[in-house]
Protein backbone atom coordinates (compact mmCIF):
# COMPACT_ATOMS: atom_id res chain seq x y z
CA UNK A 1 0.00 0.00 0.00
CA UNK A 2 1.47 3.31 -1.56
CA UNK A 3 1.47 5.30 2.05
CA UNK A 4 2.27 9.39 2.14
CA UNK A 5 4.59 11.45 4.12
CA UNK A 6 3.50 12.93 7.33
CA UNK A 7 5.15 15.33 9.27
CA UNK A 8 7.00 14.35 12.07
CA UNK A 9 5.23 16.40 14.32
CA UNK A 10 1.72 14.73 13.51
CA UNK A 11 1.22 12.19 16.28
CA UNK A 12 -1.98 11.12 15.90
CA UNK A 13 -3.41 12.67 19.43
CA UNK A 14 -4.58 15.56 17.88
CA UNK A 15 -7.83 13.74 16.47
CA UNK A 16 -10.98 14.33 18.52
CA UNK A 17 -11.69 12.30 21.66
CA UNK A 18 -14.32 10.45 19.76
CA UNK A 19 -12.52 9.47 17.17
CA UNK A 20 -9.85 8.30 18.94
CA UNK A 21 -12.24 6.02 21.06
CA UNK A 22 -13.35 4.38 17.54
CA UNK A 23 -9.95 3.69 16.77
CA UNK A 24 -9.35 1.30 20.19
CA UNK A 25 -10.94 -1.18 18.12
CA UNK A 26 -8.26 -1.24 16.30
CA UNK A 27 -4.24 -3.09 17.12
CA UNK A 28 -2.71 -0.05 18.71
CA UNK A 29 -0.06 0.77 15.61
CA UNK A 30 -2.93 0.55 13.42
CA UNK A 31 -4.85 2.64 15.06
CA UNK A 32 -2.06 5.08 15.18
CA UNK A 33 -1.10 5.51 11.94
CA UNK A 34 -5.26 5.61 11.06
CA UNK A 35 -5.09 8.38 13.22
CA UNK A 36 -2.09 10.18 11.71
CA UNK A 37 -3.37 10.50 8.31
CA UNK A 38 -6.74 11.74 9.61
CA UNK A 39 -4.82 14.82 11.41
CA UNK A 40 -3.82 15.47 8.17
CA UNK A 41 -7.08 15.14 6.18
CA UNK A 42 -8.31 17.46 8.70
CA UNK A 43 -5.34 20.15 8.23
CA UNK A 44 -5.30 19.85 4.27
CA UNK A 45 -9.21 19.88 3.55
CA UNK A 46 -9.75 23.42 3.25
CA UNK A 47 -6.72 24.61 1.87
CA UNK A 48 -5.63 21.63 -0.41
CA UNK A 49 -8.80 19.73 -1.03
CA UNK A 50 -7.03 17.82 -3.68
CA UNK A 51 -4.27 16.65 -0.98
CA UNK A 52 -6.72 16.02 1.94
CA UNK A 53 -8.07 13.24 -0.24
CA UNK A 54 -5.50 11.31 -0.88
CA UNK A 55 -4.27 10.63 2.84
CA UNK A 56 -8.28 10.14 3.52
CA UNK A 57 -7.79 7.25 0.40
CA UNK A 58 -5.25 5.72 2.46
CA UNK A 59 -7.27 5.85 6.06
CA UNK A 60 -9.72 4.35 4.10
CA UNK A 61 -7.58 1.14 3.05
CA UNK A 62 -6.02 1.40 6.23
CA UNK A 63 -9.86 1.13 8.35
CA UNK A 64 -12.80 0.43 6.30
CA UNK A 65 -14.89 -0.50 8.93
CA UNK A 66 -14.35 2.50 11.04
CA UNK A 67 -17.07 5.11 11.04
CA UNK A 68 -15.09 8.05 11.57
CA UNK A 69 -12.86 6.94 8.44
CA UNK A 70 -15.85 6.93 6.63
CA UNK A 71 -17.16 9.87 7.62
CA UNK A 72 -13.55 11.43 6.61
CA UNK A 73 -13.69 9.68 3.15
CA UNK A 74 -16.86 11.30 2.65
CA UNK A 75 -16.23 15.07 3.17
CA UNK A 76 -12.42 14.73 1.57
CA UNK A 77 -14.80 13.32 -1.51
CA UNK A 78 -17.27 16.57 -1.17
CA UNK A 79 -14.78 19.02 -1.15
CA UNK A 80 -13.00 17.42 -4.44
CA UNK A 81 -16.47 17.49 -5.91
CA UNK A 82 -16.62 13.81 -6.13
CA UNK A 83 -20.27 13.79 -4.91
CA UNK A 84 -21.27 9.68 -6.01
CA UNK A 85 -18.58 8.81 -4.05
CA UNK A 86 -19.29 11.70 -1.05
CA UNK A 87 -22.17 10.13 -0.87
CA UNK A 88 -21.81 6.68 -0.93
CA UNK A 89 -19.26 7.34 2.09
CA UNK A 90 -21.62 8.90 3.75
CA UNK A 91 -24.01 6.45 3.69
CA UNK A 92 -21.79 3.71 4.62
CA UNK A 93 -21.18 5.88 7.88
CA UNK A 94 -24.89 6.30 8.69
CA UNK A 95 -25.39 2.83 8.55
CA UNK A 96 -22.65 2.41 11.09
CA UNK A 97 -23.69 5.22 13.51
CA UNK A 98 -27.26 5.57 12.82
CA UNK A 99 -27.09 8.96 13.52
CA UNK A 100 -28.56 11.49 11.15
CA UNK A 101 -26.01 14.34 11.91
CA UNK A 102 -24.85 13.43 7.91
CA UNK A 103 -28.54 14.03 6.38
CA UNK A 104 -27.98 17.44 5.18
CA UNK A 105 -24.43 17.19 3.29
CA UNK A 106 -25.86 13.84 2.07
CA UNK A 107 -28.41 15.88 0.64
CA UNK A 108 -26.06 18.17 -0.95
CA UNK A 109 -24.90 15.70 -2.57
CA UNK A 110 -27.37 15.13 -4.37
CA UNK A 111 -27.75 18.27 -5.65
CA UNK A 112 -23.94 17.97 -7.13
CA UNK A 113 -25.30 15.00 -8.65
CA UNK A 114 -27.68 17.08 -10.16
CA UNK A 115 -30.89 15.89 -8.92
CA UNK A 116 -32.00 18.58 -6.77
CA UNK A 117 -35.68 17.00 -6.19
CA UNK A 118 -34.10 13.91 -4.54
CA UNK A 119 -32.06 16.94 -1.69
CA UNK A 120 -35.91 18.40 -1.54
CA UNK A 121 -37.38 14.83 -0.83
CA UNK A 122 -34.71 14.55 1.69
CA UNK A 123 -35.44 18.27 3.36
CA UNK A 124 -38.85 16.70 3.93
CA UNK A 125 -38.20 13.40 5.32
CA UNK A 126 -38.55 12.75 8.97
CA UNK A 127 -34.74 12.05 9.66
CA UNK A 128 -34.67 15.85 9.32
CA UNK A 129 -36.67 16.13 12.89
CA UNK A 130 -33.89 14.66 14.37
CA UNK A 131 -31.14 17.15 13.50
CA UNK A 132 -30.10 19.59 15.98
CA UNK A 133 -30.46 23.37 15.02
CA UNK A 134 -27.27 23.79 13.16
CA UNK A 135 -28.43 20.59 11.05
CA UNK A 136 -32.32 21.54 10.73
CA UNK A 137 -30.74 25.14 9.72
CA UNK A 138 -27.86 23.53 7.18
CA UNK A 139 -31.11 21.12 6.08
CA UNK A 140 -32.91 25.06 4.92
CA UNK A 141 -29.61 26.25 3.52
CA UNK A 142 -29.64 22.87 1.04
CA UNK A 143 -33.40 22.86 0.54
CA UNK A 144 -33.12 26.75 -0.66
CA UNK A 145 -30.37 25.70 -2.72
CA UNK A 146 -32.27 23.21 -4.57
CA UNK A 147 -35.10 25.60 -5.33
CA UNK A 148 -32.70 27.83 -7.06
CA UNK A 149 -31.66 24.60 -8.87
CA UNK A 150 -34.54 24.49 -9.91
CA UNK A 151 -35.02 27.47 -11.28
CA UNK A 152 -37.66 28.51 -8.48
CA UNK A 153 -36.58 31.13 -7.44
CA UNK A 154 -39.61 32.92 -5.23
CA UNK A 155 -39.84 29.21 -3.16
CA UNK A 156 -36.01 30.03 -2.73
CA UNK A 157 -36.70 32.92 -0.84
CA UNK A 158 -39.36 31.81 1.20
CA UNK A 159 -37.52 28.59 2.48
CA UNK A 160 -35.23 30.68 3.58
CA UNK A 161 -37.25 32.83 5.81
CA UNK A 162 -37.69 30.96 9.53
CA UNK A 163 -36.79 32.52 13.50
CA UNK A 164 -33.46 31.56 13.15
CA UNK A 165 -33.03 34.06 10.15
CA UNK A 166 -35.58 36.48 12.13
CA UNK A 167 -33.40 36.50 15.27
CA UNK A 168 -31.43 38.66 16.39
CA UNK A 169 -28.32 36.77 18.08
CA UNK A 170 -25.41 35.57 16.32
CA UNK A 171 -25.06 31.60 15.93
CA UNK A 172 -22.57 30.13 14.19
CA UNK A 173 -25.02 29.35 11.09
CA UNK A 174 -26.27 33.02 11.21
CA UNK A 175 -24.07 34.83 8.65
CA UNK A 176 -24.43 31.77 6.14
CA UNK A 177 -28.23 31.98 6.55
CA UNK A 178 -28.06 36.00 5.80
CA UNK A 179 -25.78 35.44 3.18
CA UNK A 180 -27.62 33.03 1.14
CA UNK A 181 -31.07 35.13 1.62
CA UNK A 182 -29.76 37.88 0.68
CA UNK A 183 -28.19 36.42 -2.53
CA UNK A 184 -31.16 35.00 -2.97
CA UNK A 185 -33.26 38.57 -3.33
CA UNK A 186 -30.72 39.85 -5.38
CA UNK A 187 -31.57 36.47 -7.74
CA UNK A 188 -35.37 38.46 -7.77
CA UNK A 189 -34.29 42.06 -8.06
CA UNK A 190 -34.96 43.14 -4.96
CA UNK A 191 -31.54 44.93 -4.61
CA UNK A 192 -32.65 47.26 -1.91
CA UNK A 193 -33.85 44.03 0.46
CA UNK A 194 -30.32 42.27 -0.83
CA UNK A 195 -27.87 45.06 0.19
CA UNK A 196 -29.80 45.37 4.03
CA UNK A 197 -29.06 41.33 4.38
CA UNK A 198 -25.59 41.47 2.87
CA UNK A 199 -24.82 44.27 5.54
CA UNK A 200 -26.38 42.19 8.88
CA UNK A 201 -24.57 39.24 7.01
CA UNK A 202 -21.62 41.08 7.23
CA UNK A 203 -22.21 42.08 11.16
CA UNK A 204 -22.85 38.20 11.59
CA UNK A 205 -19.25 36.72 9.81
CA UNK A 206 -16.66 36.98 12.22
CA UNK A 207 -14.55 34.60 11.03
CA UNK A 208 -14.82 35.83 7.01
CA UNK A 209 -16.83 32.65 6.30
CA UNK A 210 -18.83 34.66 3.25
CA UNK A 211 -17.81 37.05 1.03
CA UNK A 212 -20.60 39.26 2.27
CA UNK A 213 -18.68 42.44 2.76
CA UNK A 214 -17.34 42.11 -0.94
CA UNK A 215 -21.22 42.14 -2.15
CA UNK A 216 -22.35 44.81 -0.11
CA UNK A 217 -19.69 46.56 -1.39
CA UNK A 218 -20.12 45.85 -4.88
CA UNK A 219 -23.86 47.00 -4.54
CA UNK A 220 -22.93 49.89 -3.23
CA UNK A 221 -20.69 50.64 -6.30
CA UNK A 222 -17.89 50.68 -4.70
CA UNK A 223 -14.49 49.42 -6.39
CA UNK A 224 -11.04 48.74 -4.43
CA UNK A 225 -7.71 49.92 -6.07
CA UNK A 226 -3.98 49.85 -4.76
CA UNK A 227 -3.22 53.27 -3.16
CA UNK A 228 0.17 54.34 -4.58
CA UNK A 229 2.57 55.48 -1.94
CA UNK A 230 2.63 59.29 -1.97
CA UNK A 231 6.48 59.44 -1.85
CA UNK A 232 6.76 57.64 -4.84
CA UNK A 233 3.78 59.58 -6.47
CA UNK A 234 5.97 62.48 -6.23
CA UNK A 235 9.13 61.12 -6.75
CA UNK A 236 10.78 61.36 -10.39
CA UNK A 237 13.56 59.00 -11.10
CA UNK A 238 16.14 60.45 -14.16
CA UNK A 239 18.40 57.54 -15.80
CA UNK A 240 21.29 59.58 -17.74
CA UNK A 241 23.15 57.26 -20.42
CA UNK A 242 26.85 58.35 -20.92
CA UNK A 243 28.39 56.68 -24.22
CA UNK A 244 31.28 56.79 -25.30
CA UNK A 245 32.48 59.95 -27.22
CA UNK A 246 34.16 57.83 -30.06
CA UNK A 247 31.03 56.16 -31.12
CA UNK A 248 28.14 57.16 -33.29
CA UNK A 249 24.69 58.86 -31.54
CA UNK A 250 21.77 59.95 -33.41
CA UNK A 251 22.43 63.66 -33.37
CA UNK A 252 25.35 62.97 -35.55
CA UNK A 253 24.74 63.91 -39.32
CA UNK A 254 22.99 61.23 -41.54
CA UNK A 255 25.61 61.02 -43.70
CA UNK A 256 27.93 60.09 -40.88
CA UNK A 257 25.43 57.38 -39.43
CA UNK A 258 23.97 55.81 -42.51
CA UNK A 259 26.23 53.32 -44.86
CA UNK A 260 26.63 54.69 -48.16
CA UNK A 261 25.83 52.40 -51.40
CA UNK A 262 29.70 52.42 -51.88
CA UNK A 263 30.20 50.54 -48.67
CA UNK A 264 31.46 47.17 -48.82
CA UNK A 265 29.61 44.04 -47.17
CA UNK A 266 30.89 43.20 -43.90
CA UNK A 267 32.80 40.37 -43.54
CA UNK A 268 30.87 37.29 -42.85
CA UNK A 269 33.95 35.70 -41.20
CA UNK A 270 34.20 38.70 -38.86
CA UNK A 271 33.61 38.16 -35.07
CA UNK A 272 30.08 38.30 -34.34
CA UNK A 273 30.57 39.38 -31.02
CA UNK A 274 32.99 42.39 -31.78
CA UNK A 275 31.19 45.86 -31.19
CA UNK A 276 29.64 47.47 -34.81
CA UNK A 277 31.35 50.97 -35.09
CA UNK A 278 27.91 52.68 -36.08
CA UNK A 279 26.51 51.46 -32.61
CA UNK A 280 26.65 53.28 -29.75
CA UNK A 281 28.10 51.44 -26.32
CA UNK A 282 26.68 52.11 -23.11
CA UNK A 283 29.99 52.60 -20.75
CA UNK A 284 27.73 53.93 -17.54
CA UNK A 285 24.16 54.31 -16.27
CA UNK A 286 23.43 57.32 -13.69
CA UNK A 287 20.46 56.98 -11.20
CA UNK A 288 19.54 60.11 -9.90
CA UNK A 289 16.88 60.97 -7.98
CA UNK A 290 15.06 64.41 -8.36
CA UNK A 291 12.83 65.41 -5.12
Amino acid sequence: MKRLPIPDDVTGDEIDKDVRQELQSLPKTLAEDVARNLVMVARLIDEDPEGAYGYSRVALRLASRVAAVREAAGFAAYATQKYSEALAEFRAARRMTGNTELWPVMADCERGLGRPEKALDMAGAPEVQKLDKAGQVEMRLVAAGARRDMDQLDAAIVTLQSPELASNSVQPWTARLRYAYADALLAVGREGEAREWFAKAVEADRDGSTDASDRLAELDGVEFVDAMDEDDAETETVVTVVVDENTTTDDQSADESEPSDDDEPADEDADEDEPKADEPKIVQVKDTTED
